[in-house]
């Protein structure tokens, strides 16, 4: 073996030990908007958990924070809602939602840095240290 295998042999090995010993931990901003605010009680907070995906994310601060049932539909008709209008048969552009058990509310956004979870890889989405991650399900008045 030359020095050069040897030395990326070693990296390896460390590299495995690392990821084995000690889960990922991320730390990400959550901004909080409508009743989702309401219920954490801060509009944002920084929050650390184990791993590195909007998953893992949702998991931990669910355990931490009540806010589950504000946020993901358990049911296709949490999921959707009936428009004021038809919409035309040809759409424009990419429509995409979440797989059934992996979908938000109707009203109910989850956002990493802006982007809507579903146009990402939906709960599978990779956050990374000082992402933000935004946990919405605003206020809706009638008449």
């Amino acid at each position: 073996m030359t020095a050069g295998e040897t030395r990326t042999a070693e990296a390896t090995d460390r590299t495995t030990e690392r990821r084995d010993a000690t889960p990922t931990e991320t730390t990400v901003e959550v901004r909080c908007t409508g009743h989702v605010r309401t219920e954490v009680g801060e509009p944002r907070l920084e929050y650390t958990f184990e791993g590195t995906t909007l998953r893992a994310f949702l998991d931990a601060f669910f355990a931490e924070y009540d806010v589950r049932d504000l946020l993901v539909a358990e049911t296709e008709a949490e999921a959707s809602t009936s428009g004021w209008a038809d919409p035309p048969e040809d759409l424009p552009g990419t429509w995409e939602k979440n797989p059934e058990g992996d979908q938000t509310r109707t009203y109910a956004r989850v956002a990493v840095n802006g982007t809507f979870n579903e146009h990402l890889d939906g709960l599978d989405t990779r956050l990374a240290d000082g992402d933000r991650v935004g946990l919405m399900y605003p206020f809706i008045f009638c008449c």
